[in-house]
């Protein structure tokens, strides 16, 4: 048949090499109402729940017991779960409304109850009730700092650059397991380069990355994942009981730890007995608040393809993050793994976290070009922070970053490509070479610098564990060496171990070292002129670009 050429032209736009797919309730391809979803139910006797959704207590799997034993507040539960679901809904919107009163509620809620209430929501009405349940009162964010060639030049410098462009918290990987001391070496110091207080983590298997953070290397974890059908838990070698013991060895140590969920997980594996994705998570958050752990890394995460596919999708993984914040989790709202070809659609699906704000808009925003990206691409990377920047200007809204110079940016990355090359001096590790520290210091990414030798470097990373290298001597080899400031910030991280403080939900240290936390920064927000509002010196740095013309740049 003839064609039109205006469907030729819309056929030919990057929106269109995406996948979707029509709903088919009975395998779980349906993002929220599915008619399989249990409808909301609870019977309690003697302070024990012996019915939940329509299950009888003698029929529920390991998730099901989970959850009536640890999640829900039985002495809540009776009058919560009476209220309607457009009750429960309008009181998440109204300002008048506290916070504290609606946790209170939702600690009473069924997963189906949950679910009900959210389908009363449209997008709207849950980016509201996300700023008022969101834990901690100040947003953040949180970035992925990898490479294909676990290069740890390249990796110290992007990871000063992304702290000093404003980033929290920041995760490595590795491409090679064995370098993975060595990513998580570099990672430290360029982020205590950038500005201190910057935690990190290593993403590796569990063993590894418990004793990483043991030793002092890294502060925090959030690979520990949860799901939401008992097959998938068992296809992991897992129990919700294996996961609570698995956060409290982490929390034992000082080490800060979420767990990590998201919708499309059950259907991707092949075990969403029918659910709906929105049904399956919320278990998975109701298991996290169970667990006892401070918080969930969630949005769909590295599934978010498959909530993307279907109808409704984008708005069941708001809905999700509002869950997590409705249980008084902190939460890292994903915006993680690419899933578009489309730079409107991935704007349109960070806009529902961003302009509510959460505790890490970002669970993963790329700190290194998305080439380099060893998490299978991020939904944002390097080349997009001029875009996000603006849009925190144009919107007067804090997305957690801030614009830097160009000036700036080079000395930082010289400075932390220097230390990461004392400190490979002090321990005997092979040498970093001056010509190494220049490329890394002006790099886009991988392509722009020099190789190294990868069999020498592993057998240096594998004697790093033998000798039992800490976190306190790499502060000692960088004071040694000159480096007495990012000596101090890579302490005051240290210190943390001791006190807890930043073991509190939604716990992030600032520049100076100091927690903040869901405990003393509580979100306050109740309507207009309430709540996180841009301080004077927040909204003046947001404002700062580099391309905006000043008076002074005009000859009068």
């Amino acid at each position: 048949m003839k064609r039109s050429k205006r469907f030729e032209v819309l056929e030919a736009r990057p929106v269109n090499q995406d996948g979707f797919v029509v709903e088919w309730p009975e395998v779980g391809l349906m993002a929220m109402g599915s008619p399989n979803d249990p409808k909301p139910s609870i019977k309690i006797e003697n302070g024990k729940v012996v019915e939940m959704d329509g299950i009888p207590r003698a029929q529920f799997d390991f998730i099901d017991q989970f959850i009536a034993d640890y999640a829900i507040d039985t002495s809540i539960a009776p009058q919560a779960m009476a209220m309607s679901d457009v009750e429960i809904a309008k009181m998440l919107v109204d300002v008048n409304v506290s916070r504290d009163e609606l946790v209170k509620i939702v600690r009473g809620l069924t997963a189906a109850k949950i679910v009900a209430v959210l389908n009363t929501m449209n997008v709207v009405e849950m980016m509201m009730a996300l700023q008022k349940m969101r834990a901690r009162k100040i947003p953040s964010n949180q970035c992925h700092v990898t490479n294909p060639q676990d290069n740890p030049v390249l990796i110290a410098a992007d990871a000063a650059e992304a702290a000093m462009r404003g980033f929290d918290e920041m995760e490595t990987t590795v491409a090679v397991v064995r370098y993975a001391p060595f990513n998580a070496l570099a990672l430290q110091v360029g982020g205590q380069v950038g500005r201190g207080g910057v935690l990190i983590q290593c993403a590796l298997e569990e063993a590894t990355e418990l004793l990483l953070g043991m030793r002092g290397i890294t502060a925090y974890a959030e690979t520990i994942s949860v799901y939401g059908t008992e097959n998938v838990f068992v296809d992991g070698d897992d129990t919700p009981w294996s996961k609570a013991f698995l956060a409290s060895a982490y929390a034992s140590r000082g080490l800060k730890m979420r767990f990590t969920s998201g919708t499309g997980s059950e259907v991707q594996m092949g075990y969403a007995e029918g659910k709906s994705m929105l049904y399956l998570e919320v278990k998975c958050i109701m298991l996290t608040r169970g667990a006892g752990v401070q918080g969930l890394q969630n949005g769909s995460v590295s599934c978010v393809g498959v909530p993307a596919a279907v109808p409704s999708g984008i708005r069941a993984i708001l809905g999700e993050n509002l869950t997590a914040a409705m249980l008084d989790l902190e939460v890292a709202s994903s915006n993680d793994q690419t899933f578009t070809h489309s730079d409107i659609r991935r704007t349109a699906r960070t806009l529902m976290q961003m302009l509510p704000g959460t505790d890490f808009i970002c669970s993963g925003y790329s700190a290194t070009p998305n080439y380099d990206n060893m998490f299978a691409g991020s939904n944002w990377d390097v080349d997009d922070y001029d875009d996000w920047n603006i849009i925190q200007r144009d919107l007067m809204v804090d997305g957690g970053l801030k614009p830097v110079s160009e000036e700036a940016v080079i000395a930082v990355r010289n400075k932390a490509a220097k230390a990461i090359q004392a400190v490979f001096k002090e321990f005997g590790f092979p040498a970093i070479t001056d010509e190494e520290v220049e490329a890394a210091t002006y790099a886009h990414g991988t392509k722009d610098i020099i190789k190294r030798n990868v069999v020498e470097d592993l057998k240096a990373a594998e004697e790093m564990m033998k000798r039992g290298i800490t976190g306190v001597d790499i502060v000692r080899a960088l004071a040694k060496n000159g480096f007495v400031d990012v000596a101090e910030n890579a302490l005051g991280t240290l210190k943390q171990r001791i006190s807890g403080d930043y073991l509190h939900t939604s716990a992030i240290l600032d520049k100076n070292l100091n927690v903040v936390s869901a405990v003393n920064c509580k979100n306050d927000y109740a309507g207009p002129g309430t709540g996180y509002r841009l301080s004077k010196e927040r909204w003046d740095e947001i404002k700062d670009i580099r391309q905006a013309i000043k008076p002074s740049d005009f000859d009068v």
